[in-house]
């Protein structure tokens, strides 16, 4: 070992293995998440109003795309979006850890063999497949064959430390847990994969380097160090994020400082569940029995977490809602979008479930408006009118924030509903500001128009218009409903809704031309700006209408022409 050129091939050898494993786990989880995303979402959503279910999801979907963080960034944007709540997400958390554990049961069976086999599969079928989801499935099996590959390159760059005395006296002081355990969290911080802590485990155990208690603690270690990646992704971040990094710590510090003084323990159950090797001896022995006993620990102890756990998801999320509490909304809060979260663009079906969620919240402040300002246009004086036009400004700030955010899910790689469903949202936002700006700029100046003209709208006509408003917000709070909540059902009954609006319109018509004829002061200024109220709130209806035909299916891909038919054929009526 005192040859530089055989430190070199043992170095290169270790990190070039590992860039390679960490290389594959990279390629292969991206492809996962987007031939999958919309999939872990319904999943996710279906299964998770039962703690034990949702443990089994966490662990399904973990161990699909092979990384406990991905699915913790996964739950916010759930939390985020509304889909569930901090006490479901709890289960799908403890269940995570379980689906890391698949990697080490496959790097146990000695499948570095197939490892160049992959490669070529993955890199031909990613090259000439013409279809997306084919090309995915390419780069999967690709990614793959680097792991396995980045495996076998690790474990035959370390051979030569079998015979290095630094190296045996270094092993030797993992004797001790909580070094062994403090080491395996650094290490995993450091490359923020357990899943690679654990395989580097298994190659040092392929090659005899390393016994079976000693890799227990390094891989307890990798467990705290595996939150260390929530951790980084939830600075700044909402507070449905910091909770959620918070539980996973919680969660993995916990469960490996429970077992720190049980380590002979599992290492005895690890070698009762595991093959035994007696027509071997020594070095031989260790390096065949060895990996498949590191393998079976790692899901054993994961796996009595979760039993033990389970049980305390409610008081583990009041805990973490105490350790960290809402922070106080400000005023200026309310023109800074709450749900848009640049970290899960790289889950565009996440993506754009939490823009929906933002545009809710855009459309409950386009409601709030026109709810508030109908009366105030009718009798207000000059500077309740301009207080009107200062509160669409915080539906123009999040509107600009959600096309801005939607322009970046839009150059990620999406499927065609992906993409439908990114244009239904554009077209929702875009209705829902157009809400506002009717009602700031239509509205203000009929009502600046009015008191200019000193035109004074008598009560009765005031009920009148009124009673019309209402319907019409009615008619936005079913389409915010929709929004919200994905019911179509309230969509529909929007549309269904144009012949009362219509009704009334003609009612309110006969009734202005009857007051045009009455002996009142100014009927023509009156008789005037009561008309244009009348086609600001059927304009307004007639916008909460096309943003009810995004949501009936939203999904299908409503185009321009289309719309312009409907609101020609519309106004034709």
């Amino acid at each position: 070992m005192d040859n530089p050129f055989i430190s070199l091939e043992l170095w290169g050898g270790l990190f070039g293995g590992l860039a390679l494993f960490l290389f594959g786990m990279d390629i292969m989880t991206k492809a996962l998440k987007l031939t999958a995303g919309d999939h872990m979402k319904e999943l996710l959503a279906r299964f998770t109003r039962n703690r034990f279910v949702g443990a089994g999801m966490g662990a399904i979907i973990t161990s699909i795309v092979q990384s406990s963080s991905v699915t913790t960034v996964l739950l916010v944007g759930f939390i985020s979006a509304g889909v569930m709540s901090m006490s479901q997400s709890i289960p799908v958390i403890i269940g995570a850890n379980i689906g890391t554990t698949v990697t080490a049961q496959i790097l146990a069976f000695k499948v570095t063999k197939l490892a160049l086999v992959l490669i070529a599969l993955g890199f031909l079928l990613s090259v000439v497949a013409k279809k997306g989801y084919w090309r995915q499935y390419g780069l999967m099996l690709l990614g793959l064959g680097l792991i396995f590959y980045g495996m076998s390159v690790m474990s035959e760059g370390m051979e030569p430390l079998r015979s290095y005395e630094p190296f045996i006296s270094f092993m030797l002081t993992l004797k001790n847990p909580l070094l062994a355990i403090i080491i395996g969290a650094v290490f995993t911080a450091v490359v923020q994969s357990s899943s690679a802590t654990a395989g580097i485990m298994i190659a040092m155990a392929g090659q005899g380097l390393i016994g079976l208690e000693p890799a227990i603690a390094l891989i307890l270690g990798s467990n705290i160090g595996t939150c260390i990646t929530a951790g980084l992704a939830s600075i700044g971040k909402p507070r449905e994020a910091v909770r959620t990094a918070v539980v996973h710590t919680l969660f993995n510090v916990a469960g490996a400082l429970l077992w720190v003084a049980f380590i002979p323990q599992l290492a005895e159950i690890a070698r009762w569940l595991s093959p035994v090797h007696n027509d071997l001896n020594g070095l031989a022995r260790l390096a065949a029995e060895s990996p498949r006993q590191i393998a079976n620990v790692h899901t054993v102890f994961n796996l009595a977490n979760a039993c033990i756990f389970i049980g305390f998801t409610t008081q583990m999320a009041r805990l973490v809602e105490w350790m960290v509490p809402d922070k106080p909304i400000r005023v200026c809060d309310d023109f800074l979008p709450k749900y848009l979260d640049n970290s899960l663009l790289i889950t565009p079906s996440i993506a754009l479930e939490a823009t929906n969620r933002e545009i809710a919240r855009m459309g409950a402040f386009t409601r709030n408006i026109v709810d508030e300002s109908m009366l105030l246009a009718l009798t207000g004086n000059t500077f309740e009118v301009r207080g009107i036009a200062a509160k669409d400004k915080v539906i123009d700030s999040l509107y600009y924030h959600i096309i801005e955010y939607l322009s970046l899910v839009s150059s990620s790689d999406l499927s065609s509903s992906q993409s439908k469903r990114l244009v239904n949202l554009i077209q929702t936002a875009n209705g829902f500001e157009r809400i506002g700006d009717i009602i700031a700029t239509d509205l203000v100046v009929s009502s600046t128009k009015r008191i200019k003209e000193n035109v004074v709208v008598s009560e009765q006509t005031v009920k009148v218009l009124m009673n019309f408003h209402r319907e019409v917000v009615k008619a936005l709070d079913s389409v915010l409903m929709a929004v919200s909540n994905g019911d179509t059902k309230l969509a529909e009954n929007v549309k269904t809704m144009k012949h009362d609006v219509a009704r009334m319109n003609k009612e309110i018509t006969r009734y202005k031309i009857q007051r045009l004829t009455a002996d009142a002061p100014n009927r023509i200024a009156t008789y005037a700006r009561e008309v244009e109220i009348v086609d600001i709130i059927d304009n307004i209806f007639r916008v909460v209408r096309r943003i009810s035909r995004f949501q009936t299916n939203p999904k299908k891909d409503v185009s321009g022409k289309e719309l312009a038919e409907n609101d020609s054929a519309e106004a034709t009526k």
